[in-house]
């Protein structure tokens, strides 16, 4: 039987914590950062955890999580 493949772009975007959660990044942090103030900007580069009710569907796509 061939290897499960994952999702590329999941692949990129979410890390598997040693506890089993996934982190990510947080949006609106790429451009157009002119408008933002200094402390948003420093909030926008903190990773975050995925929501529990995005946990299971985020994981299916990745097959080894």
């Amino acid at each position: 039987m061939p290897k499960m493949k994952c999702k590329g772009a999941v692949k990129k975007r979410f890390k598997l914590t040693a506890s089993g959660e996934l982190k990510r990044g947080r949006a609106n942090h790429s451009h157009i950062l002119t408008k933002k103030n200094a402390k948003r900007k420093r909030r926008l580069r903190q990773t975050t955890l995925v929501d529990a009710n995005d946990l299971k569907r985020i994981k299916k796509l990745i097959p080894g999580a």
